[in-house]
């Protein structure tokens, strides 16, 4: 029994340097209490290596192979290892079906690799990466309204800040160096100009794909849709008054990833009716079409009618008209009878002769 338990041998430690009757060399590790930087680094080596060296014996000790073997060769380990690889698979399958589709736009201009990729995760054709992708909006909604997400945030940033703020501080007073200094890489991060400029792309191409999606339903290049679109919009209209937000949210994202696996499933029965009520709609359209050219027929019989006879009558007033203009014909009974004599004045003296005329 005792065989099979690993035994780990730890190399040989020289204590030598630790002996303060030592050398004066030896002893400069130790200045004003500060903890020599090679003495230090050669301790660090020392545990590293032997932590690396227990650990590799017990990987390699039989009974933990043997321990290794039985879970990985166990009926549920190998399940899940096949079910890992495909959705692995499956990840990679939609991430490589970003590209450009060949159909453009209506207005000819090309798409983004966008709709390639949101098309074939919500055609449900890889089930396990778009389950997953489902869920894990779902859990995010969830975690957004009932998870102080934000408040973890400033807590985990207070812990940090003030670990290594008294970290600093309490190795400066301890050992005259900080326990932060020591831990500081020698170059800070950065993200590589090549990694941004792709991650600024992709991110352009993720807006112009809601951008131009947008526009093709208000300008209805697919009608079903953009009646869609009218329907979500007048059904969220009234239901933002009684639901919240989020309640909002997890009903838009259900039925975004819903709708699509609902029609593929009973895509048969749907296109059918879709079918009967577009041959409903023809016919509806074709009766009301000639219903409507009929009316005009006979609305425009009956005005040509009705033009007909007033111009007939707008002739004849005129022809009368211009007949009497030609020869008018004048009444003497309608002028005064002039007179045959000078009117006489009251005022005529007697000198003055009477004038009668003949």
């Amino acid at each position: 029994m005792s065989s099979d338990i690993p035994h780990i041998e730890t190399p040989a430690f020289d204590h030598s340097s630790l002996d303060p009757t030592t050398s004066t060399e030896q002893n400069d590790g130790y200045l004003n209490g500060t903890l020599n930087q090679e003495n230090l680094n050669k301790a660090k080596q020392t545990v590293l290596s032997s932590a690396q060296q227990a650990t590799e014996t017990i990987k390699n000790h039989p009974a933990t192979q043997n321990v290794m073997d039985a879970v990985n060769n166990a009926p549920v380990a190998q399940v899940a290892k096949e079910q890992s690889q495909i959705t692995s698979n499956e990840f990679r399958d939609l991430m490589d079906s970003r590209t450009i589709p060949d159909a453009p736009a209506a207005t000819g201009q090309p798409l983004t690799h966008y709709h390639s990729m949101f098309y074939r995760l919500l055609s449900w054709k890889n089930p396990r990466a778009t389950s997953i992708s489902f869920v894990a909006s779902i859990l995010f909604i969830f975690a957004a309204r009932y998870l102080p997400i934000l408040r973890w945030f400033f807590r985990i940033s207070y812990l940090v800040f003030g670990i290594t703020a008294a970290a600093e501080l309490a190795g400066s007073l301890a050992f005259g160096k900080g326990l932060t200094t020591q831990i500081r890489p020698k170059k800070y991060f950065t993200i590589p100009k090549e990694s941004l400029e792709r991650f600024l792309d992709d991110f352009e191409q993720l807006i112009n794909f809601f951008v131009i999606e947008f526009q093709r339903v208000v300008f209805a290049e697919n009608v079903y849709v953009t009646g869609a679109a009218f329907f979500g919009a007048f059904l969220s209209y009234y239901l933002i008054k009684v639901v919240p937000l989020w309640g909002l949210s997890l009903i838009g994202t259900s039925i975004v990833y819903l709708g699509p696996l609902i029609y593929i499933k009973n895509k048969d029965v749907i296109d059918a009716q879709l079918e009967q009520g577009r041959t409903i709609v023809g016919q509806q359209a074709t009766q009301i079409k000639d219903l409507a050219a009929q009316h005009t027929s006979n609305a425009s019989a009956t005005l040509k009618s009705y033009t007909h006879e007033y111009t007939n009558k707008a002739s004849e007033y005129i022809g009368n008209a211009r007949g009497r203009s030609a020869s008018p014909e004048v009444n003497t009974k309608d002028f005064p009878i002039a007179p045959k004599s000078d009117p006489v004045s009251e005022k005529r003296t007697a000198e003055e002769p009477l004038i009668t005329t003949s």
